[in-house]
C-alpha cells in the first residue's frame, strides 16, 4: 500500500528498520527513499509455510523440499530485484525454518554475499555462521491500539531484563501510529532506539 509506505518511511524515526516485499511495485524507488529518511533496510524473503498452499507467499516462495539448487535459484532472484539492503527477513517460513537442508543452503548464499539474516521470532534456535538477530516478539499480532502498546511495553520490559529487544511488526495504520507515538517518549524513559543491525550477532 502505497500511502502506508510513505508514512512508515516519512513518519517513523530513522532508528526503526523497514523491511520490504521484493514484489513490490517500484521497490528500488521505496528502498532508497527509505534511506533518504535514514532507515536501514531488510528484503523480505517469502518462505512456505505450514498451511501452504492455502496460504501462499508468491510464485518465488522458497520451500522446504526443494532442491539446494531450487532454493538458491529463487533467493538469487528475489535477492536481484533491488540494492541497498543490509540482509533480509522472513516471510512466513514456518515450514521451511524448520528444514535443516533448506536453512543450509538459504545460509550458505546469504554468507557468500555478506548479508545478513534478520527474522521475526520464528528461527530465533537457528544459527548459520551469518549476522543474526531475532525478534522477541510481533507486536501487531492483534490489530488494536491498547495490545499494541501492551507489546511496545513488553519489548521495553525485555529490554530492561537482558540489554536488548527487537520487535517486529507489519505496516498496518495503526502499527504505524502506535510505534510512531512510542517512539516519540521511549528514549526519555531510558531506553535507545537502535536499527536492528545493532542487535545482530554472530551465529
Amino acid at each position: 500500500n502505497a500511502s502506508s509506505t510513505r508514512q512508515a518511511i516519512e513518519q517513523l524515526p530513522p532508528e526503526i528498520t523497514l523491511s520490504f516485499v521484493p514484489y513490490a511495485e517500484g521497490l528500488q524507488g521505496w528502498i532508497d527513499l527509505a534511506r533518504a529518511n535514514g532507515h536501514e533496510v531488510l528484503l523480505e524473503t517469502p518462505m512456505e509455510p505450514m498451511d501452504y498452499p492455502e496460504n501462499d507467499p508468491g510464485p518465488y516462495t522458497l520451500m522446504a523440499n526443494a532442491q539446494n539448487a531450487d532454493t538458491v535459484r529463487k533467493l538469487e532472484w528475489l535477492m536481484s530485484r533491488a540494492t541497498g539492503y543490509f540482509g533480509v527477513t522472513n516471510y512466513l517460513g514456518s515450514r521451511f525454518l524448520q528444514s535443516n537442508e533448506a536453512m543450509g543452503a538459504f545460509s550458505d548464499s546469504l554468507r557468500s554475499r555478506g548479508l545478513a539474516f534478520i527474522d521475526d521470532g520464528s528461527a530465533a534456535r537457528r544459527g548459520g555462521g551469518l549476522p543474526r538477530a531475532s525478534a522477541e516478539r510481533i507486536i501487531d499480532d492483534a490489530l488494536s491500539s491498547d495490545t499494541i502498546d501492551q507489546q511496545l511495553l513488553a519489548l521495553e520490559a525485555g529490554a530492561l531484563q537482558r540489554g536488548q529487544a527487537l520487535g517486529s511488526g507489519f505496516a498496518y495504520p495503526v502499527t504505524i501510529n502506535q510505534v510512531a507515538n512510542w517512539a516519540q517518549g521511549v528514549e526519555d524513559r531510558g531506553y535507545q532506539l537502535a536499527p536492528a543491525s545493532a542487535l545482530m550477532s554472530r551465529k
